[in-house]
Formats: C-alpha cells, structure tokens, sequence
C-alpha cells in the first residue's frame, strides 16, 4: 500500500546533507515533503571534515544549531609547502570540525523535528508523470528534486546532464587517535597531492588527502611528509581508509519543468576548497525559496551567482597544485605579507566586498611577480 496516497508538494531523491537540508528548507516554507535513500543514517563520505564559519552560519539560517558535544571548533586555515607556513585566523567566528556522521546526524534529528517525511533504503528508480517511481511504490508530488549527488540519476533521467566542463580527483580519509597541536586546519601542499588535517576533538584528527592519481591513498601520500608523518607514526587508527570522487562540473542547466538539481547533483568544485556543504546549504535555502513561490528560472540564475566565488577560489588553488614555481613564489608572498593571506581566507569564505576581492588579488598578484 502507498504509503503518500495523497499528493506531496515535493519530494527530494537523495537524504544526504543537500537533500536533508533542502527538506528542511522546504518544510521552513511551509510545504509538504518527503526524502528518498536507499542509505540508512547515519551516512558517512569520505570528506575533510571541516565545516567553515560562512557553513555554519547557513545551517544557522535553517534554523539549525549544532550541539557543542558533536564539533571542534578550529580558528583558522594554515597552508605548508616546501619548509614555509602562512596561516591567518577566519575574520569573524570559527570553524567546526566534526564527523561527517555527525553532522548526519544532526541534521537527520532537525529534518524529523520539523516534519519531514524520510523513506530510508528506499531507492528511487525512474521520474514519472506524477512524481518518481521508487522500490516501494509511486510518489506523486508537484516538485522533484535531485539530491542524488555527483553521479546523479535524477540529473540523467531529467535530461539535465549537459555540461560545459568537467575536472575528476580523488580523495581518500582516515582518523587518528592523537591529540590535536593546534586549532588550525592544516593543508600540507606536495606535487603530486594536498592533505588536509581537520582537529575533530581532543584526541582525534582527520587526515584526508586529494589527488589526481585514483592509486595514491593515504599512506602514500603521507610519504610525501615526512615530518608530518613522523608526528602520526604509532598513532591508532580510529578509523578505516575511506575514499570518493571530487568532482569539478559545470551544468548548463539545472532544473527542467519540476525537477530541480540541488548540490553535488546541481554541479560542484573540487573539494580543495572545503566549501562543498556551505554551498550545499545555500542552494538548499534557495532552492526553497524558489519551490514556494513556483520560479525555478530564478534558481537557476541565482545558482550560478552562487557557484561563482567558490569556482574561481577552486580554479586559483588547483593552480598552486599543479604548478610548483606558482605555488612557491605564492608561499613567499603569503609568508612576507600575512595580510596577503589573510584577505584570500576572507574571500574564501564569503567576507568583504567585491572591492576587496579585486583590490586584494590585484595586490597578491603583485607581490607573487615580485616575490
């Protein structure tokens, strides 16, 4: 027996962060919703970790308040490469890290509180006039939403798979049971890798690394650190190695008729920036906004508006990446000019105006042509 015998307004395939919030979001609005898994929560990711202060102030937003027991809050973001460091402190607030499990969790609770519907293992198999088809039974609702992440069905079957570009790497995750030596989250640039390090409670890390080789796992790319190395060497893992797939995607449309693309699903940038679940949360939010006033052609406008800055800050670390005389002549101006790096942390998460964007890359360039 159908379970929704009565039209909902919308239901949303996918109940990770994206699809959880935008239920929330939805159901903020004052509509019906429902969310489709084939998952059981908690659901983890192989991810970084780190939930940055623009994050939270967007889960914020969806009225969504994490429990000081589920975070570790960290101050700011320290770059190391090649025997030179540059850190900067966030320009207002701090940033969470906490297990993506966690975070799972949290917003599980919230979604359920606010009276959202959730069908776990639960997989949704097609689109129908009337809604989508899952393993069950048929949902018919007014609006659909993929939430299905980067290798999103929805997207296929909504004909919405269209791209302008496409960039692929790999990231792979473990935990360590060791007390953090600072309240930064450290990236560690090589040449062939980047490894994050996200303080996650006082006695554990996470060591995440991101690279273009599908073969290079953790262990290997910690070889490439080994005064790093040498601090985790007897650590226990808390931990197995976990991995995914970043994606860099571009659509070129995202939505069609009532299906709507939101998160991974919509398009993504690499996950060197750590913004993938602010950006998330913000779709979600707009996403809403734009299903209670019936104009998705505004989404998809304002969606592009919102993929813009963390494009541009993935295109620009990509860069130091793979070039390493950039990222060298880059190190040298972050360390001789602080304020340098201080400014790109606070561009990268959505502070200062546009003024000060163009003032203070026009400034960095400078100085890295100097340098």
């Amino acid at each position: 027996m159908n379970a929704f015998s009565s039209p909902v307004d919308v239901v949303v395939a996918g109940g990770g962060p994206a699809g959880l919030a935008t239920a929330i979001a939805v159901r903020r609005r004052g509509l019906s919703v429902v969310v489709v898994d084939s998952g059981t929560p908690p659901i983890d990711k192989a991810c970084g970790e780190g939930l940055m202060p623009d994050g939270i102030e967007s889960l914020r937003e969806l009225g969504i308040v994490v429990p000081p027991a589920e975070y570790f809050a960290f101050r700011g973001i320290r770059f190391l490469s090649g025997g030179k460091k540059a850190e900067a402190l966030f320009p207002h607030g701090h940033a969470f890290g906490m297990r993506r499990t966690a975070l799972h969790r949290v917003l599980t609770e919230h979604a359920d509180a606010c009276g959202v519907s959730m069908l776990w293992q639960t997989s949704v198999t097609g689109l129908h006039a009337d809604g989508i088809r899952t393993s069950r039974d048929l949902i018919r609702a007014r609006w659909i939403v993929g939430a299905d992440g980067s290798n999103s069905r929805v997207r296929r079957w909504a004909g919405l798979d269209r791209q302008r570009r496409e960039g692929t790497r790999f990231g792979f995750r473990r935990h360590y049971r060791i007390e953090p030596w600072s309240d930064f989250m450290e990236l560690y640039w090589g040449d062939e890798c980047q490894l994050y390090l996200t303080p996650l409670g006082r006695k554990e890390i996470c060591l995440a690394s991101i690279s273009s080789d599908s073969h290079l796992r953790v262990d290997d790319a910690l070889a490439q650190f080994p005064d790093l190395a040498a601090r985790l060497k007897g650590a226990e893992h808390t931990s197995s190695e976990r991995g995914a797939i970043t994606v860099s995607r571009k659509l070129r449309r995202v939505y069609r008729e009532r299906t709507a693309l939101v998160g991974d699903a919509s398009g993504g940038v690499d996950a060197i920036t750590g913004e993938g679940l602010c950006l998330a949360f913000r779709q979600a939010a707009l996403l809403a906004d734009c299903l209670a006033e019936g104009d998705l052609a505004r989404y998809e406008i304002e969606h592009r508006r919102l993929i813009r800055r963390p494009s541009l800050m993935a295109r620009m670390m990509l860069l130091m990446g793979k070039h390493d005389s950039l990222r060298e002549r880059t190190m040298r101006a972050f360390e001789s000019k602080p304020r340098s790096f201080a400014g790109m942390l606070a561009m990268h998460v959505g502070e200062g105006s546009v003024r000060d964007f163009v003032t203070n890359g026009i400034s960095l360039g400078w100085q890295i042509l100097t340098a």
